[in-house]
């Protein structure tokens, strides 16, 4: 099924290379995708990619930004299954998303005191304990 809608993909999105041959699905700014191995969910995780390549995504300057693509290009996957007769595993985009929401949820803890930090505009975190001490 991956190569019928590869082949779909490749007529209607004349701009964008498929590269076959990744270990995984990969976008590559400015108009690669890359094809990862043949899964149970190939299909979605290439609409996904193809839906960061659509929405403009290149670069992220905060950590939320990064989510926040992340979940764009998840609705936006949606909306190509629908359009290309692809199912949707709701439980799966979400454990795809859950990895990101995880790492950001470790990368804000505090290593001296454990609270979640916040960060700054300038994707620099802070602890709002540690620094009232200093």
């Amino acid at each position: 099924m991956l190569n019928s809608l590869l082949n779909q993909l490749k007529n209607d999105f004349k701009d964008f290379n498929f590269k076959p041959g990744g270990d995984k699905f990969l976008f590559r700014p400015p108009k690669t995708i890359v094809l990862g191995t043949d899964e149970p969910q190939a299909e979605l995780l290439l609409l996904h990619e193809l839906s960061h390549a659509l929405l403009g995504h290149r670069t992220f300057k905060t950590d939320i930004e990064r989510l926040r693509m992340e979940s764009d290009a998840w609705a936006k996957a949606k909306e190509l299954a629908a359009r290309y007769s692809i199912p949707v595993d709701e439980d799966f985009i979400e454990d795809q998303l859950d990895t990101y929401r995880d790492w950001l949820h470790a990368k804000s803890k505090c290593k001296k005191c454990g609270l979640t930090r916040f960060a700054t505009p300038d994707g620099k975190y802070h602890c709002p304990f540690c620094e009232q001490k200093i």
